[in-house]
């Protein structure tokens, strides 16, 4: 018995495991069998042979392998393999173990084995022999990489929370140097009125002293008493008046020092406000769900985990085609025409974006209506028309929902009616006629606006009801209004554009206190979902709507200055300004490591809390909207969702 040399060492392959092996013996030349089959085993394996360690072999048996006076025949079983392989061996060496009686190593070289096979037996322990530590180092170099990446998301996080209270900061030290500013200018015009009055008794004075001067039968040393008296005053109001000149220079000055420091906080504010909703537009991006490419609408509210908003879908769309991400907006049509599951020709309000299945098994016209909206304003930005047929089966399917007055129902099967799904179906056929010259479309537009004006713009006390029926104030259709039909049309039809904006602004416009996530309270003003006085829970601001406020201030803007009347203009530009500059104090940073600290807007100043509508805002102080976000992102950059522009 002789002991394996380095070289016949090296041939194995050691593993860190064992496999099984049966064998038995056969006689050299023939197939006759000397033995029964025995169970061994082996974690040594060579591409020409291998070592087979063997447990209670008999003395005989033994004899026989180490003379070389048989050969074994052997059936391996790999493990996690399919099949075993065969092969028959030759005995290289045996070798007892001095510890334990009948335990042997035999060294076998292959006298017959299947190429193929025995590359499998090869492949097997090579694999073997290096899973650990090539796993071991993939395992570290993923962990690094989470690490690092985790530092990364970590210091972006830090960095948009800067960014974002940085913002705030400014807006509000803004808000106070404008209050300072109309303080001061009270203040001066309080001054120069007390001045134009003391200058006017001066004057008054000087007067009455003239006259005094030409009357003849005034005795002259009683005229002098008299005139003494009239310098005595004339110098005492002089006196005064010089008293407010000095404190109305001192106001001027600091009143240039406040208008410097509002004009530095001005400029600082474009720049950030620029940043954050750049941000915001990334925000959007990673929110994109790689594999369906639906967008999550909320992030924050675990009671929607994983919800897409169809409405949500078509914003975060148009998001990506204002940006030029065709390709992100690509993902989101090519989800509802080829994986979407519909109803009556019609897409649910809500699927999950990771099992792709609908999450609200409710269909209704107006998110459908605005599924088509996005397909056209994409097809408009990009020049691809390949999502263009989807657009007009779902305003084929909505037009078979319009009744003999040309209204729109509120779905399949519903009886009610929404006038805000009916401005969307208005724009949705203007859109569609005009990019296909279809007159079918200019036809269904034009009965949805009759019926608009004789069902929703046909109350005294309230310029734009909810619906057919419904007087409820709903603040998105008086924006809506003037973005989907404009004031031009709105105003051929005898309606007033402008009474329109001011009854919203009088009724939905509302200033409550935010409590932002860092737990710090700041004034918002901004649009209530309804008229507040309406409802028991007092004011709150949606950032959606409010963004559609803003579009429409920008629109009546346009409006007015193609009419030449700038005054008008410029008030509706200041209260677009304002009211954006307003929600930036609304601004938060993503609650949770998958949106990457991202920036974004939350739906509304309260969650869990009724719109008036037959909805609540979503759960968590700090829950992320895409409608939200995408809207403030429209507001910011002018864009119209409701009209087709080049």
């Amino acid at each position: 018995m002789r002991h394996l040399s380095q070289k016949e060492q090296r041939k194995y392959i050691r593993l860190d495991t064992v496999f099984p092996v049966q064998f038995r013996l056969i006689k050299p030349g023939t197939k006759i069998s000397l033995s029964d089959w025995y169970q061994g085993f082996t974690n040594n394996v060579g591409k020409g042979g291998l070592c087979l360690s063997v447990n209670n072999l008999s003395h005989h048996l033994a004899e026989l392998l180490k003379k070389k006076e048989a050969k074994l025949s052997l059936v391996i079983d790999l493990p996690l393999a399919a099949g075993t392989v065969s092969a028959l061996t030759y005995v290289a060496w045996v070798r007892g173990d001095s510890g334990i009686p009948d335990k042997y190593l035999i060294g076998l070289s292959y006298d017959e084995i299947d190429p193929h096979q025995n590359r499998r037996i090869m492949r097997y322990a090579l694999t073997k022999k290096f899973f650990l530590p090539v796993t071991l180092t993939i395992i570290g170099i993923l962990a690094l990489g989470f690490a690092a990446n985790s530092l990364l998301n970590i210091k972006l996080a830090q960095g948009n929370k800067q960014l974002v209270a940085q913002l705030v900061k400014i807006i509000q030290e803004s808000s106070v140097a404008k209050q300072k500013v109309k303080a001061i200018y009270k203040e001066k015009e309080d001054l120069q009125l007390k001045i134009q009055l003391l200058e006017s008794r001066i004057q008054r004075t000087e007067e009455e002293k003239e006259e005094l001067a030409k009357d003849a039968n005034i005795l002259k040393q009683s005229r002098d008493v008299k005139v003494k008296e009239f310098d005595n005053i004339v110098r005492s109001l002089a006196a005064d008046k010089a008293i407010l000149q000095e404190q109305l220079i001192s106001v001027q000055h600091e009143e240039n020092a406040v208008a410097e420091e509002l004009l530095r906080l001005d400029k600082a504010k474009i720049v950030l406000e620029k940043v954050n909703f750049d941000k915001m537009y990334k925000w959007l991006k990673t929110h994109q769900n790689v594999r369906s490419g639906l967008v999550l609408s909320f992030e924050g509210d675990k009671d929607m985990a994983n919800w897409a908003f169809l409405y949500d879908q078509s914003l975060a769309a148009q998001a990506f085609a204002l940006f030029g991400d065709f390709d992100c907006a690509k993902k989101i049509f090519e989800f509802f025409e080829t994986k979407a599951q519909r109803r009556d020709g019609l897409f649910f309000n809500a699927y999950y974006t990771n099992d792709e299945a609908p999450a609200e098994f409710v269909v209704h016209s107006g998110p459908n209506i605005w599924l088509g909206i996005a397909i056209v304003q994409y097809s408009r930005k990009s020049k691809d028309l390949g999502f263009l047929g989807l657009a007009e089966e779902i305003a084929q399917r909505v037009m078979k929902l319009q009744d003999k007055d040309g209204g729109i129902t509120g779905g399949p099967n519903l009886k009610w009616y929404s006038t805000e799904h009916n401005l969307d179906a208005y724009a949705l056929f203007t859109m569609l006629y005009e990019i296909t010259g279809k007159a079918q479309y200019r036809k269904a537009a034009e009965e949805v606006l009759s019926w608009l004006v004789q069902n929703t713009y046909n109350k005294q006390d309230i310029p734009v009801a909810r619906g057919k029926g419904d007087s409820t104030i709903a603040t998105d259709t008086y924006g809506w209004s003037i973005a989907a039909i404009g004031p031009e049309q709105l105003e051929k039809v005898g309606m007033n554009p402008e009474r329109i904006v001011e009854f919203a602004e009088q009724n939905c416009a509302v200033q409550v206190q935010f409590l932002r996530p860092d737990g710090k309270k700041v004034p918002i003003k901004g649009f209530d979902f309804a008229s507040s006085l309406h409802l028991a829970r007092g004011g709150i601001v949606s950032s959606e709507w409010t963004a559609q406020m803003i579009l429409a201030f920008k629109i009546m803007e346009d409006y007015y200055f193609k009419k030449e009347m700038p005054a008008k203009a410029r008030s509706y530009a200041l209260k677009a300004k304002q009211y954006l500059s307003e929600l930036g104090n609304m601004v938060i940073t993503s609650p949770s490591p998958s949106g990457q600290g991202g920036i974004c807007l939350p739906y509304a100043t309260e969650d869990m809390v009724d719109t008036g509508h037959g909805w609540k805002t979503p759960q968590g102080k700090s829950t992320g909207s895409v409608a939200g976000t995408a809207y403030t992102l429209f507001a910011y950059y002018g864009y119209n969702p409701l009209e087709l522009k080049e």
